[in-house]
């Protein structure tokens, strides 16, 4: 398998994993959620973030064994 087909495994199961966890807290306290009358608007600020520590982490393991 080429280094190509890894890295596309990888980001497969990142986003599984996303999708998984993203019902779990895709709602936490600090995220900006608006709603009048017929209109809603709702930005995860905070689940943003912990997503992008969690990826951090993440490719920073997968950096060390490569």
């Amino acid at each position: 398998m080429t280094d190509f087909g890894k890295i596309f495994i990888v980001i497969g199961v990142v986003f599984i994993i996303i999708g998984l966890v993203w019902g779990v807290i895709g709602k936490l306290p600090g995220d900006i959620s608006f709603k009048k009358g017929n209109v809603s608007f709702h930005f995860p600020i905070v689940t943003s973030i912990i997503i992008s520590i969690i990826l951090t982490v993440i490719f920073a393991i997968i950096g060390r064994f490569k």
